[in-house]
């Protein structure tokens, strides 16, 4: 018996609707019906892409009778982008807003839509500063530490960053800050704390970023290296429940310390990794917050184009 879908006719407007407001499910079966591919046809372009899956799931995942979770599921998402000729990250983006709203009524991290628009934010402000996305330079080491204060409140950070440049003439760097929603970011406090200055800033309100240049006051010829320290006081928004980290571009060691008042501590604490905003959380792993030091920390030996985060439960 062959399935329906081999011969279904999905006209491309009803196709573009499903992928722009979904859910997923029905915007996986549009797109199966528009190429006209059989569910045994479509389980053989997966094998060839080194993913398996079962028929079953496929038709599980199709009704909405089942969601693709598994780091395997969402390689496989990914593939059937590629395999139905849809837009990049299209299939995983409705699964990232299907979790949001499966959130309804209880705490959440950030929205999948309100990264993307931050990250549109920083392009803008990136472009009023004169610089390009990676400003010429390579990431060899961050380290950043968090303070979470008494009220529960992001109340600052300090980064310690460790650069190459990968272009003659580099002498700056644009230090970013996401604050929490409702955050105040024209009156967050950015200090150069070693070899380095603060120079021109530029906020968004609705967003809650913050653009500050750091300036070198030396000019890197290609394959210089430079160490710099910054800190941001924030202390402006409401409680905070994680803090996360994008990066556009492979790099170095990254680590992520978040220190809590001992006032006020958490009850649970994990690590999570996203491999794009539209994407699932994954990678979760429960943190133990350290008992004279009250705090908890990642390390990501080699940075990889993605999220890495720390998030926890308040009592």
């Amino acid at each position: 018996m062959r399935h329906a879908t081999e011969h279904a006719d999905v006209p491309p407007a009803e196709l573009d609707t499903a992928l722009r407001g979904g859910p997923f499910h029905a915007a996986l079966r549009a797109a199966i019906a528009a190429r006209g591919l059989p569910l045994q046809r479509v389980q053989h372009h997966l094998s060839r892409h080194g993913v398996k899956v079962g028929v079953t799931s496929l038709s599980y995942w199709q009704q909405g009778a089942r969601r693709p979770q598994r780091p395997e599921s969402l390689r496989a998402v990914r593939a059937l982008e590629e395999i139905l000729q849809l837009p990049d990250e299209s299939l995983i983006r409705l699964l990232a807003e299907s979790d949001e709203r499966a959130a309804i009524g209880r705490p959440s991290g950030r929205s999948y839509r309100s990264l993307i628009k931050a990250s549109d934010v920083l392009e803008r402000l990136r472009a009023d500063l004169g610089l390009s996305r990676d400003g010429g330079l390579h990431t060899l080491g961050h380290h950043e530490r968090i303070r979470i204060g008494a009220r529960r409140e992001l109340a600052g950070r300090e980064a310690h960053h460790i650069v190459q440049a990968h272009r003659d003439g580099v002498d700056r760097f644009v230090a970013v800050h996401h604050g929490d929603p409702g955050c105040s970011p024209c009156d967050m406090q950015v200090r150069a704390l070693e070899n380095c200055r603060t120079g021109r800033a530029r906020w968004d309100r609705d967003t809650g970023v913050l653009a500050t240049e750091l300036l070198f006051d030396t000019r890197l010829r290609s394959g210089d290296t430079f160490l710099f320290r910054y800190g941001i006081e924030d202390g402006t928004a409401g409680v905070c429940r994680e803090y996360l980290h994008r990066f556009g571009f492979p790099g170095g060691q990254y680590v992520l310390q978040v220190r809590f008042d001992a006032a006020t501590l958490p009850a649970r604490c994990h690590r999570f990794t996203q491999h794009s905003a539209a994407a699932p959380r994954s990678g979760r792993q429960q943190l133990s917050v350290s008992g004279p030091h009250h705090c908890v920390h990642v390390v990501e030996p080699r940075i990889r184009p993605g999220i890495v985060g720390i998030a926890w439960d308040w009592d």
